[in-house]
């Protein structure tokens, strides 16, 4: 029997979304992009999901796109496993959960550019990230020219790129490519505390974060303003506004319920 390439366990308001491809490293082919792009839509429709955690089974987070496959016929088969997923990073930037990516060993091509589209990134002290997309002579794909040189800026974004170099947790933290590093045997419990002080968060008010600070760098002050004021107002309809404002002012934890309407 064939394994599902994705596989998804959700329990207390987070979605974990794994990778399960370890025979291949993860590897990205077209049944997988297929699955995990069907899995994105769905969370996003989910109003049980708050949070969504992402990772890879085996070894390591993922090697990119499965080579074998693409060698085949580049042509035809790069687009069948490309769209898919920029389909998917498209939903996973709109959607108001907030995405963690916990990532380990290999982290590599097309991997580390989904991992660099989610909102966190958790590393283990094993993870060795590389671009690598010049080893086979091609440029990036799955957002990772938008959200790399967006980390890292222009010169560092073309050294990792045409230079290739990979980079040890601590390298890549430096640079903010991952918000922390934890030893190999914590990380699934720190991506899983993550997910869960952002799953008690105010998710609408995220979506609107994540919608503000993605937009902000092609945005005039004008326009960002704008649409600052616009997104506060919204927020300031929900449920969620009027139990921060008690909470704040009874000085208690807030219980946010993370949906729309008052």
């Amino acid at each position: 029997m064939v394994a599902d390439p994705i596989l998804v366990d959700t329990r207390d308001d987070v979605a974990w979304v794994t990778i399960n491809n370890p025979q291949q490293r993860n590897a990205l082919d077209e049944r997988t992009a297929r699955a995990f792009r069907d899995c994105v839509v769905a969370l996003a429709k989910s109003p049980a999901v708050r949070a969504v955690v992402l990772h890879g089974a085996g070894p390591c987070f993922g090697v990119g796109g499965n080579l074998r496959e693409l060698q085949r016929d580049p042509v035809a088969g790069a687009p069948k496993i490309i769209d898919p997923m920029h389909e998917a990073i498209t939903v996973m930037a709109a959607m108001n959960a907030p995405v963690i990516a916990a990532v380990h060993g290999a982290v590599a091509g097309g991997s580390l550019s989904l991992a660099l589209a989610c909102d966190f990134a958790v590393a283990s002290e094993d993870a060795r990230f590389s671009l690598a997309y010049a080893n086979v002579g091609t440029s990036p794909d799955l957002s990772g020219s938008w959200s790399l040189v967006r980390t890292v800026g222009l010169r560092k974004a073309m050294s990792l790129a045409l230079l290739n170099e990979t980079l040890d947790a601590r390298q890549a933290f430096d640079l903010g490519l991952v918000n922390r590093i934890v030893p190999v045997a914590d990380l699934r419990r720190a991506a899983g505390e993550l997910a869960a002080k952002l799953a008690a968060g105010p998710t609408v008010a995220y979506g609107r974060w994540k919608s503000l600070l993605r937009s902000a760098f092609q945005n005039d002050l004008e326009r960002q303003l704008a649409l600052e004021r616009a997104n506060f107002i919204a927020s300031a309809e929900t449920a969620d506004f009027r139990e921060g404002c008690a909470a704040l002012l009874e000085k208690r934890a807030a219980k946010f319920n993370g949906t729309q309407p008052l």
